[in-house]
């Protein structure tokens, strides 16, 4: 019988990079199952088209299934869904509303009840060998003080409902684990662009922060909350993330755990600043504001939002109480060659890629 790799999130970000590592990592005859939305099925045929115009032996390997993780079955065809759960021996799940500012009832329908029909859909797998989801290291909510992998629920309070729903959708995938469901947890901190080329596809996060200071003339207004002396910022780049995961995913002794994809050793507030100002060529100009008044006015005041292109539930992770640990991460992940770079080593990278295509 063939085997297969099913995977959500493709042609999204980090799911497009992925689909790349594990051609590379399994064989010929094993083929890559994605399951694509309706909506972005002509931007999935694009990818799969440009994959296999740069890499020809891997012609016919991306298999593209329109499919909706929020209804049951995916929205497949029954005997089209039980084909496939016959051929899985591994799933990627990466699908979700990755926004901050995303209402409580659409992140309950994606990001909760989609990983529900996802671990269902596992379930129904008999030659399933690992469930492989992709949760958040923003689970740990605003809980103060040291967030360890082995943790989740701490009785934390949320940012806002996107950390809620991730939150509740691991909860889901660790009782799965914990009943014998072969899972494995990646969480990764704030992604950024490729270390190495500074490309992305998303400008959200951090991006908010750079493309409002560049657009300002030399000195630019900014600003802060809180002491920016207390408080970290876990940056990570898409690359270390991406190759994180494949790497680890292969491991035998990966089922069961769960990995905190951060920093550990990440910038404080007060040295990003210091690092933006560099890396763009701006002089600062600081502006002392409480966080709840910066979203307040930006909700508020007609066209700010626009005008500034931040989002303001982004004030959040500048006065974030929660600083994580990843030692499982780096104990899997030693004489592996793969280790997560300082945001400081690759900023140019990102600001010159943000510059050419923003």
């Amino acid at each position: 019988m063939s085997q297969a790799i099913f995977l959500t999130g493709f042609p999204g970000f980090l799911g497009s990079e992925l689909v790349v590592r594990l051609l590379e990592r399994y064989p010929s005859e094993v083929s890559l199952a994605c399951l694509v939305q309706s909506k972005f099925w002509p931007l999935a045929e694009q990818r799969v088209a440009d994959l296999e115009k740069q890499h020809p032996q891997w012609a016919g390997r991306i298999q593209l299934f329109n499919g909706d993780i929020t209804v049951a079955n995916l929205g497949l065809e029954p005997k089209l869904s039980q084909r496939l759960q016959a051929e899985i021996v591994e799933i990627y799940h990466l699908a979700a509303i990755y926004d901050l500012g995303v209402t409580r009832p659409l992140g309950l329908r994606v990001n909760v009840e989609g990983t529900r029909f996802m671990l269902g859909f596992a379930e129904g797998s008999p030659n399933l060998r690992r469930f492989h989801y992709i949760s958040t290291c923003y689970v740990s909510g605003r809980y103060k003080g040291l967030f360890r992998e082995t943790d989740l629920d701490k009785g934390q309070t949320f940012n806002n409902y996107y950390e809620e729903t991730k939150y509740l959708a691991e909860v889901a995938v660790q009782e799965r684990m914990a009943q014998g469901l072969p899972i494995t947890i990646y969480r990764p901190a704030i992604v950024q662009g490729d270390s190495r080329t500074g490309a992305t596809q998303k400008y959200d996060g951090l991006y908010y922060l750079l493309r409002w200071i560049m657009r300002q003339p030399r000195w630019a207004l900014v600003p802060v909350l809180g002491n920016p002396r207390h408080y970290e910022v876990n940056l990570v780049p898409s690359d270390f993330v991406v190759e994180a995961i494949t790497y680890l995913s292969g491991l035998e002794q990966s089922k069961g755990k769960v990995y905190q994809l951060c920093d550990p050793h990440p910038l404080t507030v007060e040295q990003l600043l210091k690092l933006v100002a560099q890396a763009t060529a701006h002089r600062l100009i600081r502006l002392p504001l409480p966080a709840a008044l910066a979203q307040t006015v930006l909700k508020k005041i007609p066209g700010l939002r626009r005008f500034t292109g931040i989002e303001p539930e982004a004030f959040n992770y500048f006065t974030h109480p929660t600083v994580y640990s990843c030692e499982e991460t780096m104990r899997d992940l030693a004489g592996s060659g793969i280790s997560c770079p300082s945001y400081a080593d690759y900023i140019s990278l990102l600001i010159s890629f943000l510059r050419e295509h923003w």
